[in-house]
Formats: structure tokens, sequence, C-alpha cells
């Protein structure tokens, strides 16, 4: 696993749809359950991998935007560095368009890992587990999310998510960070 960055999160309860009696809340990285701060491409100071080499970033763009971090998450992912397109596992790179110098947090808590599709190749587009509903089908802890590496891949190599959304797909850890500090807008 390879550092990928960081990403404040609006973390939202398990939709009704979503038929997954042990799931809580949603921390997928995608932004279809739980909603990043912002629209925060607009910004164009994320990394390659289109997250934020640090918070510190993120707290920039609030502050300068008065944009409100209060209720937010923030999160720090791993990225696997191999992604799987429904046949086979591909080594690929972060954008190069972009600089990508991740600071690693001192201390970060594991949370799970989950796996985000990337049709378009840059930013993370759906997590099937809570998108598609695989929640339902395959064992995941109270955020959403696989409880380990092994169970991703295998999940993925096995053809699991085939019929979810398009890949590529990739695997990213999820890790939950304190905030050292919140800038008010």
């Amino acid at each position: 696993m390879i550092p990928a960055g960081y990403l404040a999160k609006r973390i939202h309860t398990k939709p009704d749809w979503l038929q997954a009696p042990h799931v809580v809340d949603i921390y997928s990285v995608s932004g279809c359950v739980s909603a990043p701060f912002d629209d925060y491409v607009d910004y164009w100071k994320h990394n390659g991998f289109w997250l934020f080499d640090s918070p510190e970033i993120i707290e920039e763009i609030a502050h300068e935007n008065s944009i409100d971090l209060a209720g937010t998450t923030l999160f720090y992912y791993e990225v696997y560095e191999r992604e799987f397109d429904g046949n086979a596992w591909h080594p690929y790179d972060p954008d190069p368009s972009f600089k990508t110098n991740v600071s690693v947090p001192p201390h970060k808590h594991l949370e799970g890992f989950d796996v985000a599709t990337f049709s378009c190749r840059n930013l993370p587009e759906c997590s099937p587990l809570s998108c598609n509903h695989l929640a339902n089908e395959l064992p995941t802890n109270s955020h959403c999310l696989l409880r380990s590496f092994d169970e991703a891949k295998t999940n993925l190599t096995n053809g699991i998510f085939n019929n979810s959304e398009p890949g590529p797909y990739r695997i990213f850890a999820v890790h939950s960070v304190k905030w050292a500090k919140r800038s008010a807008p």
C-alpha cells in the first residue's frame, strides 16, 4: 500500500436502501453517500491520486473559501499499487499532471478497506460496497468497509465486483485521523 492522501468528509448514516443491518455509517472513499467537504476538484490543489497531500491544504482551501469544516471527519488513504480490470491486476501510477508528495500522519486508525471504481482514471467514482449494495452480500464492518486487504483482493479477483460499476477497481486502506487544528472560515 502506498500513501494516497487525505480527504475531509461528511459522514452519513446507512441509507435505508442498503439492507446490511450491521452497517451503521458509510466511510467509503467515494463521495456517493458520505460527501467530501466541498467540490474540491474545482480548487485544483489535489495530488495525482485526486486527494490532498496534507490536512493543511484542506484547511487552506476551507479558510480561503469560507468553507465550514465543522462536522467533517478527516481520512487518510493508502492505495494498493495495482488495479483490477475485471480479469487481471495491472500497475498504475498517480496522475503525473499533479505533484504527489503525501505527508504520512504520525497517528492513524485503520477503519477498514474499500474498493473504488476508476473508469475515468482520476478520482474515486463509486464504492460498490455501498453504492451497489455489495455490503448486503459481503461481510463488512459497521462503516461498510471490508475488514482486511486480503478480503478485498480475493473478492475482486473472484469477480464479486465485476457486475457492479465499470472498473478498473482499486483497493484503499481507510484510516481516520484526528485534526491537528481546524481553521475557521
